[in-house]
């Protein structure tokens, strides 16, 4: 899907009468726990576009936080999901049968790393995904203590929260947390978890280690070179499940179907939502057939699977599939990475750019002490809204960059321009913690 903009436009002052009036009603009936920044209010998007509703055109980065995979409106997933709505809307799959959940469910089972029969059951969510990971793990090895990782995000019910450890916020005040639960440091030798947590903690006794192939919301962080692979071992050792959360990470934004394919290792569990329906609400565990061995009625969920959803989802892959979106997103992401290096290069308070395909980050630093700087990162978000980019922030201080995976070349270079007038326009305010 191609578009023929150019460039943001403007038809007034950000944020425009419209905006601000919203916001005025948003304040008075919306719960303060969200976490926006920019005043942003979408009216309508095609493609990796947007405009607000006083008509003003942005380019989007940020994919709904990498949901919208083919961009807003993609005609093949709008088509899927127009002619499913006239069909039907709700059978659920916990009690019925019907063709599109048992479709989508071979799709997923098809296109998740691994070999092997793998059985599906479907959720909502991202946070249902973990939820759901969480009971199949611990019914399936009768073991009652989880292993996840510091910096991590894996949503924000109590079962995802008591995993999550990127920032304190996501916990305070709602103790008591889920019992069993430790952490270690991503990315650490595995080595060092004996001298660490096994000195008090036998490993037999873990059910799962949970884990992200690139932590998201803790700042776009990469494990070292060989180390999937170590923990993956270090499972098959003490018979501990290895749960990947490719919930930011999957369906097609690193370039592969699924980001454990970057390391070669096959998951157990694999937890998927977000870029799955473009939009709509689904998520899903892939298991290996002889884990997801819980009983009817051990776990269910009413939504799940919901058959709009599903067309939506058959879509989204036969797209990626058809249209070679695969090898786009790797193309445009090292386009994308080289293009933010040679900024890095120009500008000292960017401290380092990482990422795989289009899930890409950018950590920022105050260049008198290299310490995060968050102050500035956010006003670089801010400012990137005023010149008609959105992007968003993750962890301490990293803008991470989301574009839809079939984003064009010049869609990139237009990103990359964009950027550099707001990050000059930053540093101008001298905005560092």
């Amino acid at each position: 899907m191609t578009n023929s903009f150019t460039h943001p436009e403007f038809k007034t002052e950000l944020p425009g009468p419209n905006v601000r009036a919203l916001l005025a009603r948003d304040h008075e009936v919306i719960s303060p726990s969200y976490t926006r920044g920019y005043p942003f209010a979408i009216d309508r998007g095609r493609g990796a576009w947007v405009w607000d509703i006083d008509d003003n055109r942005f380019l989007d980065l940020t994919a709904g936080i990498a949901v919208t995979n083919l961009g807003h409106c993609h005609p093949k997933v709008n088509a899927a999901i127009h002619e499913q709505v006239d069909k039907f809307l709700h059978m659920s799959g916990t009690d019925f049968y019907y063709r599109l959940q048992v479709e989508t469910a071979e799709a997923l089972a098809r296109i998740t790393p691994g070999d092997g029969q793998k059985l599906v059951f479907f959720t909502n969510s991202g946070t249902e995904s973990i939820e759901a990971a969480m009971k199949l793990a611990r019914r399936h090895t009768q073991r009652p203590k989880i292993m996840a990782f510091i910096g991590s995000f894996h949503g924000r019910t109590y079962g995802s929260m008591t995993l999550s450890s990127s920032k304190p916020i996501h916990r305070e005040g709602f103790g008591p947390l889920v019992e069993g639960v430790h952490h270690v440091p991503y990315g650490a030798p595995i080595e060092s978890y004996y001298d660490s947590l096994f000195r008090y903690v036998d490993p037999k006794e873990f059910a799962a280690v949970f884990v992200e192939p690139m932590q998201g919301e803790g700042g776009y962080v990469l494990p070292p070179e060989g180390w999937m692979q170590s923990l993956r071992a270090f499972c098959d050792e003490h018979g501990i499940l290895l749960v990947a959360d490719e919930v930011q990470s999957g369906m097609g934004r690193t370039g592969q179907f699924f980001a454990m394919d970057h390391y070669g290792v096959v998951p157990d569990i694999t937890c998927i939502a977000k870029g799955i329906a473009n939009g709509l609400p689904l998520g899903a565990i892939v298991a290996k057939a002889e884990v997801m061995d819980w009983p009817s009625g051990s776990h269910a969920n009413t939504f799940g699977g919901n058959p709009v959803a599903c067309a939506a989802a058959m879509a989204v892959i036969q797209t990626i599939e058809e249209e070679g979106l695969l090898q786009n997103a790797l193309n445009m992401g090292d386009r994308l990475q080289t293009g933010l290096k040679q900024l890095a290069q120009e500008h000292e308070t960017i401290k380092e750019v990482r990422g795989l395909g289009l899930m890409v980050g950018a950590e920022m630093q105050d260049p008198a002490t290299g310490g995060h700087a968050k102050k500035l990162r956010d006003h670089i978000t801010d400012v990137a809204y005023e010149e008609g980019l959105l992007i968003l922030g993750a962890g301490p201080s990293t803008i991470r960059f989301l574009p839809p995976i079939n984003v064009s070349a010049a869609e990139v270079d237009l990103s990359l321009d964009l950027f550099a007038h707001a990050l000059n326009r930053a540093e101008r305010d001298k905005g560092y913690d």
